[in-house]
């Protein structure tokens, strides 16, 4: 970039340069701030030119810094500390498994960003942190767009040059362009920050189906930030605490829905939100406000089907772009079965990768994804669990997720990525028609949860009465119970539960809760409602679910236990396309005579045999995990619920874990759901914490090092 410095001569007219501009600055205090804004830039174009004679390492990295630092003086805002080149590094670092391949970092002034890159698209041109020609915008992003082609034409129509192929540079043109409303246009996974340079605004965001994730913390005037926890706790050498409300959550719903992680002060933004930080303020917004609207008239079911059956195919077409090896995780089930088929219309034969347990077991899946890969041509490769890799894996499986997840399927999960990954850096998963179809069997509950509602109380009484003395069934209990309940947001937090309110708070110690309001969660939801004003029962549910269950459990630990072997994992079915048109369909198209995933079913009969259609739904085999743990629950893992010393017995009574697993043994009740939570939130902690256990007036605490 021009001659180098060729004398003393040029070090003075630099410096002279970068005193003029100091200078110039502090008059510009007295300037309105848009005014401001506005001669910074000029100088800072000016600057460039006066400096081009410098060497790149002179020119962009030291005086960028400088002028960022500097403009935060001229605003006549308190200065942050700079950022520490070897604290940007050790996060970064700290994710290394998530990006193998790359690594890059931008420092400027109290601003610091690090990433590390798994190579997807563009292999030569896609390195991060990525800016403009001009280094006024700068952004780290982790996921993929899949429509970033259509909108590098558009964005070309409207004067943007491009210096890459890779769908990262996309997103900083449409920024400049349209501002934080280029989310909205982007059909995609991602978890990004955007640092604005000229209006000195970070942006941080989560896309609209919450596939990927960011974390933050923002403390002592500082925001640290990532895409797994572990990234916030190597910013500083300090202790989380646990959140005993996140920590109630969890055990109530099994996941700790967003914006709370189980840490005390770290953060997760919910899907479709952003986190702005400008002007020495810190927002969230929600930028994807997606409001579902019925379809005008009545949709013929033919017309329905070949709709779907469209939208599937551009899904699946979009989500196979890529430039390294693409797989899939195959179960025996019809989801992952219709997306094989969909694959192989695009090319083939892929890689198809599932978990067996051998034959002893009779719910192993593994010879029915065996037969629908051989119909569907895949080449497929197996990984087989037995009960005692699954009892030595656990530990660190809950060290990759960071959270506890109180959900058989992470173990499967876990080990197929692994296996996948020897092959294949992107595989795609079957995971969305169940949320968008309703293919749990709590679907059917709400679905005609109408008709409960409309029998006289006398009849619901006593059937309710006759319900609650039945052994074990706790499912159906909660059933009855909740689908009684005339509020509708109440009655949908009632159904996610997998105990009662009060049970779960009977769990804690008397002065462990004293500041929650025990409504929590609906507070997190209270920013849907207006999304659900056209939606009937089973819509609403489900768009709660697609906002928040899903992303933040099963997506969650889909996105960690692939990442963790360096794996991308692809969500067609969550195509924001298929979503948004699923979501416009009335429950008739999802739940029809006491079938499930009605339209769903009608699609995947184009493409496989009808003895598969009718196949027992498994997904990767969680029975076989579940017998495990009820096995196990007469060995170590029923320990931990006993010994008086774990670490759980610092937030919880003892004596009242004691009861849930004295009645789940004497089968008065099933309580293997909440006994395998407290399980997992006990192997967390001790893999996870450092502990001390206090004295009985001591603050408790549980600090993470």
């Amino acid at each position: 970039m021009g001659e180098r410095i060729s004398s003393f001569k040029d070090l003075r007219v630099y410096k002279l340069a970068f005193e003029i501009q100091q200078g110039i600055l502090d008059i510009s205090k007295r300037f309105l701030r848009e005014e401001r804004y506005a001669l910074t830039d000029q100088i800072r174009r000016a600057s460039r030119s006066i400096g081009a004679n410098i060497s790149e390492a002179w020119q962009k990295r030291r005086y960028v810094a400088h002028f960022v630092s500097k403009l935060t003086d001229a605003d006549g805002e308190q200065r942050g500390e700079p950022v520490k080149r070897e604290t940007i590094v050790r996060m970064a670092r700290s994710i290394a498994h998530r990006g193998p391949d790359d690594e890059g970092y931008f420092i400027s002034g109290p601003l610091g960003l690090g990433f590390r890159r798994l190579s997807i698209i563009d292999l030569a041109g896609g390195h991060q942190p990525m800016s403009d020609a001009e280094e006024t915008v700068w952004l780290i992003f982790n996921g993929e767009i899949y429509n970033y082609m259509e909108l590098r034409e558009e964005l070309r129509g409207k004067g943007h040059q491009f210096r890459t192929k890779s769908d990262t540079e996309v997103i900083i043109h449409g920024y400049k362009e349209w501002g934080s409303d280029v989310f909205n246009r982007l059909n995609g996974m991602f978890g990004l920050a955007i640092w604005d340079v000229l209006n000195e605004r970070l942006v941080l965001a989560r896309d609209a189906m919450g596939i990927k994730l960011v974390y933050y913390r923002l403390a002592d005037g500082q925001l640290t930030f990532g895409s797994e926890i572990r990234a916030i706790l190597a910013a500083k050498d300090s202790k989380a605490q646990v959140d005993p409300i996140a920590l109630n959550l969890f055990l109530r719903f099994r996941y700790t829905p967003s914006p709370l992680t189980i840490f005390k002060g770290i953060r997760k933004l919910a899907p479709g939100t952003m986190l702005i930080l400008e002007n020495g303020q810190c927002r969230e917004e929600r930028w994807y406000n997606y409001m579902p609207v019925p379809f005008s008239g009545r949709k013929e079911e033919k017309q329905a089907a070949e709709e779907l059956l469209e939208l599937y195919r551009g899904a699946v077409k979009r989500h196979l772009l890529s430039d390294v090896p693409v797989g899939i995780l195959l179960s025996g089930g019809i989801d992952s079965g219709l997306l094989l088929a969909l694959m192989n219309e695009q090319g083939g034969p892929w890689p198809a990768y599932s978990v067996g347990y051998g034959k002893s077991f009779e719910d192993d899946e593994l010879t029915d994804a065996a037969e629908t890969a051989r119909i569907l041509g895949a080449r497929h490769l197996t990984v087989k669990l037995d009960q005692a890799e699954f009892e030595r894996s656990l530990p660190k499986i809950v060290e990759c997720l960071e959270e506890p997840v109180a959900t058989s399927s992470i173990v499967p999960m876990y080990f197929v990525s692994q296996r996948a990954r020897q092959d294949v850096k992107v595989a795609l998963i079957g995971q969305g028609p169940d949320e968008l179809f309703g293919g749990y069997t709590r679907h059917l509950g709400v679905h005609y949860g109408d008709w409960w509602r409309r029998l006289p109380s006398v009849i619901r009484s006593s059937v309710s009465f006759a319900v609650g003395r039945l052994p074990r069934n706790e499912a159906l209990k909660r059933g009855v119970c909740s689908l009684g309940t005339p509020d509708r947001m109440k009655r949908y937090q009632d159904v996610f539960s997998l105990a009662p309110a009060n049970t779960i708070d009977r769990l804690f110690r008397d002065d462990i809760l004293r500041d929650r309001n025990g409504h929590e969660l609906f507070d997190y939801w209270r920013g849907l409602i207006p999304q659900m004003i056209h939606t009937d029962e089973l819509g609403g549910f489900q768009l709660l679910e697609i906002r928040s269950s899903l992303p933040d459990e099963l997506l969650m630990y889909a996105d960690k236990l692939s990442m963790a072997h360096s794996l991308e994992v692809r969500v067609p079915y969550l195509d924001r396309t298929v979503v948004e048109y699923v979501q416009r369909l009335g429950a008739g198209f999802k739940v029809r005579n006491g079938n499930r995933k009605w339209l769903h079913r009608r699609v995947c009969a184009h493409y496989l045999p009808s003895h598969i259609l009718k196949r027992k739904k498994r997904g990767f085999a969680v029975n076989v995990v579940d017998d495990w743990f009820h096995s196990s629950l007469n060995g170590e893992l029923q320990e931990m619920l006993l010994d008086k010393s774990s670490l759980m017995f610092s937030l919880l009574k003892p004596n009242s874990v004691r009861k849930l697993l004295s009645d789940h043994r004497s089968a008065r009740q099933d309580n293997h759901k909440l006994l395998f939570s407290l399980v997992m939130l006990e192997q967390w902690l001790r893999r996870s914490c450092s502990h001390t256990r206090p004295s009985l007036f001591a603050n408790r605490t549980i600090g993470l090092s």
